[in-house]
């Protein structure tokens, strides 16, 4: 932290580069290679200047490397909270190593990676939550991804998590001021029904934020669609027609698909994952035999299955698929309607359409003949209606994408939306669920408030480990004080 950090901002090749300098003497070391004196500007200001290299031996006066804007930042109104400046000049690989040798030269050195983000987080700008959604956002490839790493940088799992500490860092000072005057019997301090009903308001909402790590990995990794059915059936050509691309080869030979392929799709700003698998059939072949269980592994991992038919199936072959597709929404596709006309729904003995639902966040994006199913749970199945496309023609592909995306059934998200994405969040909120459960095990078996409160504080310690701030005995003190003092 004593030392001054440099390096390049943005990514080689462009236009125009970015090196960023951060530390003590950051001031010093762009001034020592600039007409301007940095130390002397305005905060937040940008000037023009000339980059030049006091270290030119073979001339009688400094070499000009470039001109370029300095831009100045003073502690702590900076990213980093240190002072900063970060110099935009032509994006020439040489101009750019020629300025941070310059740097360096004058007392710099060159940035870990990273390392401009912890100084954040240690200096007190960012906590963990927020300096992870940094790399998130540089990440994201979609709206969605995008607008949860915003919500995380502008606090939002941090606020949420502010609420429940304030919460829980009450009910840890109510236990604790009993365990001081535990020997004046008259003294309550709080009813022991009421410290129950907000231990399960807490634990209520940390269920739920833990709950929101399935969509949310669903929507950071991409919503993973398997596109099953028989052999030639054309999974490859939707899987190419949906890519615009020839992603995978396309043959008129039975089995050409033997292994699992994978791409992704842009929906509607939701990242779709599609699975194209081997050709589901009875067959002797060895090799094509572990294609096809791969596939039906395809289908137990993904969240939506789409089942590609040109003829009816048989009811053994319909019942074997909803079978593998429980927990999933499953949609047939009749594919080749240019040959072969899609058949009525009804004509599908036990793949009838679930009753159609609507889900507010969702309504105007949704076609009216693709309605949206309940939420599938794991002992059931959600079938939407009948799609007919064309894979090798383009026709029908708008209707399945609507169909898909409304599959999905991803909620609305808006800058007040809590979304965990980050594995290590889910695991401390789990843990903390499991030390809460304790808890409320105490309270109802009349447990001594000792083993309570240690229990609260567990709770407290790894909820802390998501932003990385810890409670501190004086802030229980503080509290105690603040809201249950007796007498005054």
């Amino acid at each position: 932290m004593n030392e001054t950090i440099c390096a390049l901002a943005t990514a080689p090749g462009g236009a125009i580069g970015i090196i960023r300098v951060s530390g003590p003497k950051a001031f010093d070391a762009v001034t020592s290679i600039c007409s301007v004196n940095c130390a002397n500007c305005a905060a937040n200001t940008t000037h023009f200047t000339r980059l030049v290299s006091p270290y030119a031996s073979t001339q009688s006066k400094p070499e000009v490397i470039d001109e370029a804007m300095v831009t100045v930042f003073k502690a702590p109104r900076s990213y980093t909270g240190e002072d900063c400046v970060e110099i935009s000049c032509h994006g020439s690989q040489y101009i750019l190593n020629k300025v941070l040798e310059l740097l360096v030269q004058n007392g710099c050195r060159m940035a870990r990676p990273g390392e401009y983000t912890m100084r954040a987080y240690l200096n007190g700008k960012l906590d963990l939550s927020q300096a992870e959604a940094v790399a998130d956002l540089i990440a994201s490839t979609n709206r969605a991804t995008h607008q949860l790493a915003m919500s995380q940088l502008r606090g939002g799992i941090t606020n949420e998590l502010d609420r429940l500490r304030e919460q829980l860092l009450n009910l840890t000072s109510l236990l604790e001021l009993e365990l001081d005057f535990s020997d004046h019997e008259d003294l309550e301090f709080a009813n022991r029904e009421e410290l129950l009903q907000l231990a399960q308001s807490i634990d209520a909402h940390i269920t739920r934020l833990s709950r929101s790590f399935e969509i949310g990995q669903a929507i950071k990794q991409g919503i993973p669609v398997a596109i099953i059915g028989k052999t030639n059936v054309g999974k490859s050509t939707l899987l190419n027609a949906l890519l615009k691309d020839d992603r995978a080869i396309v043959s008129d030979i039975h089995g050409t698909t033997r292994d699992t392929i994978e791409d992704t799709i842009n929906i509607q700003g939701i990242q779709f994952r599609f699975i194209d698998t081997a050709g589901i059939r009875q067959t002797n072949d060895e090799v094509e035999q572990i294609g096809i269980n791969r596939t039906y592994a395809a289908i137990s991992k993904a969240r939506i299955v789409l089942w590609l038919l040109d003829a009816m199936p048989t009811q053994a072959e319909i019942a074997d698929i909803t079978q593998r597709s429980l927990g999933r929404t499953l949609i047939p596709v009749w594919n080749k309607t240019d040959i072969n006309a899609a058949p009525t729904q009804a004509s599908l003995p036990g793949l009838s359409a679930c009753p159609e639902s609507r889900s507010e966040s969702h309504s105007e994006s949704r076609s009216a003949s693709n309605p949206v199913c309940s939420p599938v749970g794991r002992d059931n199945i959600a079938t939407l209606p009948l799609i007919p496309i064309s894979a090798k023609h383009n026709q029908g592909l708008d209707a399945l994408e609507d169909a898909i995306y409304a599959a999905a059934n991803l909620p609305t998200l808006s800058e007040s939306d809590v979304i965990v994405t980050n594995a290590r969040h889910y695991d401390a909120l789990i843990r903390a669920h499991s030390h809460l459960q304790r808890v409320l095990y105490g309270l109802n078996t009349n447990l001594s408030g000792d083993l309570l409160a240690e229990d609260l504080r567990l709770t407290l310690d790894t909820l802390a480990e998501i932003t990385g701030g810890q409670i501190t005995p004086q802030e229980t003190l503080n509290n105690i004080f603040k809201h249950f003092c007796v007498g005054k």
